[in-house]
């Protein structure tokens, strides 16, 4: 049996053996979070679905109000004409062909990868290595676009794009520790409003069956379901 931390086990004694409101758990995530740093507040949603059919498959995106907390890194993937505009708008890395040979050769160093429609020909190339990292783009999110300079200054702002696991499960980092709670409490609303409204026509039964919040290195605190539920 692993042994409990200091930490973890002080926090372990502040969580009841309940459900709590989702104001009481952005409240309580911040008590109970011990880290040394500004650590990542995580939401986990279990959804009633099969992801293994097509029709039961939730994606989306979402603009969190006060973002992520985290600085995220976007490469712009455009032509010539585009890279002005793509600066312009806070991209870390523009160009093309050069960090298409940089990727092939194995640097992911980014969080973001935004493309127009016409290159996805050279993008597409890249599918083996961008996939499994959750990094190609995708006309659903909103990474594949002729308007390269609105899609990253909404990556920028807290636009986050998620999906549910082979589990049923989607996670989510909708802030830091450093937040207020009521801002931890208005992104996770955001998320969950969101969620909601991906709910698939094939999904039978309760669709949210659970709902999780912690902060990196905290025990998860059960958030209920009963307000989100259907």
């Amino acid at each position: 049996m692993t042994k409990l931390s200091k930490n973890r086990k002080a926090a372990m004694e502040k969580l009841e053996d309940k459900a709590y409101s989702l104001k009481e758990a952005a409240d309580l995530v911040k008590e109970i979070s011990s880290e040394k740093f500004d650590a990542s507040v995580d939401m986990s949603i279990r959804l009633g679905v099969d992801p293994r059919k097509s029709n039961q498959m939730v994606r989306g995106v979402v603009t969190l109000p006060h973002g992520t907390g985290k600085e995220v890194k976007v490469l712009v993937l455009c032509t010539p004409d585009k890279e002005q505009e793509a600066n312009d708008a806070g991209a870390d890395h523009v160009g093309l062909d050069e960090y298409v040979e940089k990727i092939k050769k194995g640097w992911t160093d980014i969080d973001v990868i935004i493309t127009m429609p016409s290159v996805m020909g050279k993008v597409g190339a890249l599918g083996r290595i961008l996939g499994p990292r959750g990094l190609m783009p995708n006309p659903k999110t909103g990474t594949v676009t002729m308007d390269v300079g609105k899609a990253v200054e909404d990556v920028k702002k807290g636009k986050i794009d998620f999906r549910v696991d082979k589990f049923g499960i989607v996670h989510a980092a909708i802030g830091k520790t450093s937040f207020d709670a009521d801002k931890i409490f208005e992104n996770a609303s955001e998320l969950l409003q969101t969620i909601m409204k991906l709910k698939p026509a094939a999904a039978k039964g309760t669709y949210v069956r659970s709902i999780s919040l912690s902060s990196t290195m905290s025990p998860g605190i059960n958030v209920e379901t009963k307000s989100m539920a259907s």
